[in-house]
């Protein structure tokens, strides 16, 4: 039996509603559990393309940079992919973010992924309550996260991904390692024969894993027993704590401009809108929208703005955002290319959010 067009579009919504109807029954959480959970460097995107674009595109985003927003975003990678990014976190406070990413094609439809993001801070002064200005040296806490994902096309229309991440957060003498699992969907498809590949649905779920804790020796001290003299270290027992878990579903369409040739060249231009509906465990829900302008597939220019129903948003994001790409091609034969990406996510305070990349399609 042969499903028209509309029909699928009916039965991606449908299906994409009743299981986010399911998830965020199961993980959603409410405002007032906001700051209760750990690990927050989950939630910051270490990519500049998708930065651009404040996650809207979690429904079509292509190739390594899926790994964040939606794993099956993965499976559209043709050969070989390299990426590296540099994030400068609130200009002025010396945060920086380090990121690189690798994904290969693993037969006709599968893609294995690896990516690690790594968090510095600087040097921070050691305190203690006998010196609290400091003199007895520095310390520099490290958080890391270490990605490994496979995903795959199971048909013509639809991708899917599961990732695993390991998190490890040391701040001196004290550390906390965990494990985070992300799965997602997209669906591609179009409302006319024409424009069969334009309309595209996404649905990912981030973050979902076990509890934390720290341990470590900066979690002991010396106590004396006054009865009996004995001198004993003591190691205290920290709370342990929630990953920030959240649901992502969001669909995004393509306006092409200027036909496809025999060649299956890119349309000479396109504008892309996109949509994503963020529930989050442990805040309130959001919305990200984006818009991208392209030229051929040289030149993209793209901005969004993430918003926040029921009030302003509480963290220091103030939901704009910008970026640019240049993709020039290297080889055009084996389809090499490589790629510039900036981003930028206005912030108040502090000057912003700068991101840059550098990816190679090998």
């Amino acid at each position: 039996m042969k499903i028209s067009i509309n029909m699928k579009i009916k039965i991606a919504l449908c299906t994409a509603g009743l299981l986010g109807i399911f998830i965020n029954n199961t993980i959603a959480g409410n405002p007032d559990r906001a700051g209760s959970a750990g690990a927050s460097e989950l939630l910051i995107n270490p990519w500049a393309r998708s930065s651009g674009w404040a996650g809207a595109n979690m429904s079509s985003i292509r190739g390594l940079e899926a790994l964040y927003l939606n794993v099956a975003g993965t499976a559209f990678t043709s050969n070989t992919e390299m990426l590296f990014s540099r994030t400068d976190w609130l200009k002025g406070t010396d945060i920086g973010i380090s990121a690189f990413g690798l994904s290969q094609k693993v037969g006709e439809v599968g893609v294995m992924s690896f990516g690690v993001m790594s968090m510095s801070f600087g040097e921070i002064m050691r305190t203690t309550t006998q010196q609290p200005e400091g003199g007895i040296g520095f310390f520099e806490p490290a958080f890391m996260n270490v990605t490994i994902a496979y995903a795959k096309e199971f048909s013509r229309s639809i991708y899917g991904g599961l990732a695993v991440k390991v998190i490890s957060e040391n701040v001196t003498d004290v550390a906390a390692q965990g494990v985070a699992f992300d799965a997602g969907i997209q669906y591609v498809t179009g409302l006319t024969k024409e424009a069969k590949d334009n309309l595209k649905f996404g649905i990912s779920l981030k973050n979902v894993g076990p509890t934390m804790s720290y341990s470590g020796d900066g979690l002991s001290f010396r106590n004396v027993i006054a009865s009996t003299g004995v001198d004993m270290t003591v190691e205290q027992r920290s709370a342990t704590y929630e990953l920030p878990s959240s649901l992502n579903i969001g669909a995004s369409y393509d306006f092409e401009f200027g036909g496809v040739d025999s060649t299956n060249t890119p349309p000479v231009t396109r504008v892309t809108a996109a949509l994503n509906y963020i529930s989050n465990s442990f805040s309130r829900d959001q919305y990200a929208l984006g818009l991208e302008y392209a030229y051929k597939s040289y030149l993209m220019i793209r901005a969004g703005y993430v918003y926040e129903p029921g009030g302003t948003n509480n963290t220091f994001l103030t939901g704009p955002t910008a970026g640019v790409t240049f993709e020039l091609p290297l080889n055009k034969e084996k389809g090499t290319t490589f790629g510039i990406d900036y981003a930028y996510r206005d912030t108040n305070p502090f000057q912003g959010i700068h991101s840059m990349g550098v990816r190679f399609s090998l």
